[in-house]
């Protein structure tokens, strides 16, 4: 049967518990397991679908089209897999399914209640989980902080699930921080036996404990906790501040946790397979070039509402031996064209990702045009994609002030609008378009060339689309729609072929980038960027 393994968080907030897990999955999946693994928020939003990036950063888009937590974007990174719906599990889709069968008559008349109702829903996304991708382990993080009230019905869903199956078959990881006092030179452990102590109130005394710390943590405080805590002193397992997240589990991998698993579960000690994933860190550590890319967003104060962004921009980096710096643009910031050149000036290649509403449009677009303008190597995400469309109906079509019905309902030329099917939708909580859809590619092609196949898949997230009333017009004026739905009737990719690389999508290729398998178009922004970085080193030379 499936083994458990439950990942819970203390002391405070934002531990790296997704990462942890995500190491720990990519490990295992080193020694041959299958691995799938699960997301337990405590909010009670359905989904982080509706709510701001700077709430809870970057909304991560599956296959199926489920709206989830950024973690699962760590998770596919790390397990090189697809997750669904049911890998991301919130208290509000709990209680929204426990309402609905209630009054659909489900529950027989029976008084509603936390223990069973609440907590037997939660056991039900386990065993869901489990069933579907039929995993050796399935590895289910609970968000939050041990101690908060919101995740009290996770836990004690765990309680009990880990003895109806059998403790045999399961075990907790605590994550837990050591602060480090610089004044006394001291790492102190009682926060960390505090949380523990509250953890084993709920009734779960965990089997190992990971300590997050900046430091190397002596045997003497790794002793004392694991004393305190009833943890075997090989199973508190340190986890230091590291450079790159990549290299996380290799340093897991040096503390034997899956050593220590093996046995705590029973399972067969396997070799693991981690060459190529060192070889990946090697790199990472060992650039031979560093090139600057600009990011021109709404939601720059907040690195992770962008983080999948990043991460594939550092993907493709790695596989050709190239730091990426990133170059912060809070496009609302920019006012004029002069703004845009002093901030641009400096950068090799340039990336709008997506996002909605109107602040920092103008500033977007006049980002766009200085990449148009100036050859700057320009990937467009979604919005990106709609931006450039704009920008170019604007100064290359002569479609004056040219827009998005999304940030002006009366524009005189709607480049971007809603499908007729797409104007009577009420409400926010799904889009239209979101999740995997086929994309058409044509041959001769920046994109074309880049896939090397002319049929893909790629996930969206959006409702506005680019309007094929323009479609002649902007072809006409040199614009080129390199990809097309099936049927041709919706664009996916257009590209300007007077630019050495200026491509946008509609979609998402951020979701589906692997760390060892950078996407295609990140892989082509960056390659040009490395591109034009060595043109100019060689003409200051000359």
């Amino acid at each position: 049967m499936t083994k458990y393994i439950f990942i819970t968080g203390g002391v405070v907030s934002s531990l790296g518990k997704g990462i942890v897990a995500a190491s720990l999955g990519r490990l295992l999946v080193s020694r041959g397991y299958k691995v799938s693994i699960q997301k337990f928020d405590p909010y009670i939003n359905v989904d982080p679908g509706t709510m701001s990036p700077f709430q809870h950063g970057e909304v991560f888009v599956c296959e199926d089209g489920a709206e989830t937590d950024l973690d699962l974007g760590h998770y596919e990174r790390f397990i090189d897999t697809n997750l669904s719906q049911i890998n991301n599990v919130t208290s509000g889709s709990v209680y929204q399914t426990v309402i609905n069968k209630e009054r659909k008559g489900e529950y027989l008349g029976a008084t509603v209640q936390m223990i069973p109702h609440i907590t037997g829903e939660i056991k039900s996304r386990l065993i869901q989980a489990a069933k579907k991708d039929s995993p050796d382990i399935l590895i289910a993080e609970i968000g939050g902080t041990i101690g908060d009230i919101e995740s009290l019905p996770f836990i004690e869903s765990i309680r009990q699930f880990r003895s109806e199956i059998g403790l045999q078959n399961s075990m907790s990881i605590h994550v837990t921080l050591l602060p480090y006092l610089p004044t006394s030179g001291e790492l102190k452990t009682k926060p960390s036996q505090h949380s523990v102590n509250v953890l084993r109130s709920y009734g779960i005394q965990p089997e190992m404990l990971v300590l997050r710390t900046q430091i190397p943590v002596g045997k003497n405080e790794k002793d004392k906790i694991a004393l305190f805590c009833s943890v075997n002193k090989d199973c508190v397992i340190e986890c230091k501040d590291m450079k790159s997240i990549y290299e996380v589990p290799l340093y897991l991998e040096e503390q034997g946790i899956v050593t220590q698993i093996s046995k705590i579960l029973g399972l067969k000690e396997k070799e693991s397979d981690l060459t190529s994933w060192e070889n990946m860190v090697q790199k990472i550590n060992h650039p031979e070039r560093t090139i600057n890319i600009a990011l021109a967003g709404k939601y720059t104060e907040l690195n992770d509402a962008y983080i999948s962004v990043v991460e594939s921009l550092k993907h493709a980096g790695f596989e050709n031996n190239t730091k990426v710096n990133i170059k912060w643009i809070a496009s609302e910031e920019i006012q004029n064209m002069e703004d845009t050149k002093n901030l641009l000036k400096d950068v090799d290649g340039i990336i709008v990702p997506g996002g909605f509403g109107v602040r920092g449009i103008e500033g977007k677009l006049k980002v766009i045009q200085y990449a148009r303008e100036n050859n700057i190597p320009y990937l467009g995400l979604c919005l990106g994609m709609q931006c450039a469309v704009i920008e170019f109906a604007r100064n290359v079509a002569g479609l004056e002030n040219a827009n998005s019905t999304e940030f002006n309902k009366n524009a005189n030329y709607k480049v971007v609008d809603l499908m007729e099917e797409q104007k009577n939708i009420a409400g926010y909580g799904a889009t239209m378009r979101l999740g995997s859809y086929p994309c058409k590619l044509s041959k001769n092609t920046k994109a074309y060339d880049l896939y090397g196949t002319d049929l893909i898949y790629e996930r969206h997230r959006h409702r506005f689309e680019f309007n094929n009333d323009y479609k002649d017009l902007l072809v006409e004026n040199g614009l080129v729609i390199s990809g097309t739905s099936p049927d041709g009737l919706l664009a996916e990719i257009v590209e300007n072929p007077n630019c050495d690389f200026f491509i946008a999508c509609q979609f998402h290729p951020e979701f589906k980038s692997r760390p060892q398998r950078p996407h295609p178009l990140f892989r082509g922004l960056i390659q040009a960027a490395i591109k034009k970085s060595e043109n100019q080193l060689q003409k200051i030379g000359d």
